[in-house]
């Protein structure tokens, strides 16, 4: 078997458990994002807006837009890793997931809609530890 994990800083492995809590993790994020993604996408919007009102009350770009980027940040956080192309794009990912759950916490907040939240507390650091993960403790190396 080919060892995919690349070497970290001062040449330790990181640990199996590691290595398998950050797939876990990748794997369950990529599915809420490109799910939400999809369903964002592909519901019609007065029957997602009876779930979430907020998406009748934004322009219907906006929320397509929010679709595109929840699908992309699906795929980009398990995708490059799985196929070893371009793996440094799931840190990347990550990052942006983090970044889009942390402007989806401000909107709920402006709106006066705190208790909406703390899944996106969750997702935020599920998200921030995969970027630490692949990022420094156990980054995937690119297919050669």
């Amino acid at each position: 078997m080919i060892n995919a994990t690349a070497p970290i800083a001062g040449g330790a492995k990181p640990s199996h458990s590691l290595h398998l809590g950050l797939w876990v993790v990748q794997a369950l994020v990529s599915l809420i994002f490109t799910g939400t993604g999809l369903w964002k996408l592909f519901t019609p919007i007065p029957q997602l807006a009876a779930a979430i009102p907020w998406a009748g009350q934004v322009p219907e770009a906006f929320l397509y837009a929010i679709g595109v980027i929840d699908l992309c940040g699906g795929v980009g956080i398990l995708l490059p890793a799985l196929t070893r192309i371009k793996p440094g794009l799931t840190a990347l990912a990550a990052l942006g997931c983090a970044a889009l759950q942390i402007c989806a916490i401000v909107f709920h907040i402006a709106r006066g809609e705190v208790a909406r939240t703390p899944f996106n507390v969750v997702l935020v650091g599920l998200a921030l530890f995969v970027y630490w993960g692949r990022r420094f403790r156990a980054p995937i190396a690119p297919r050669v």
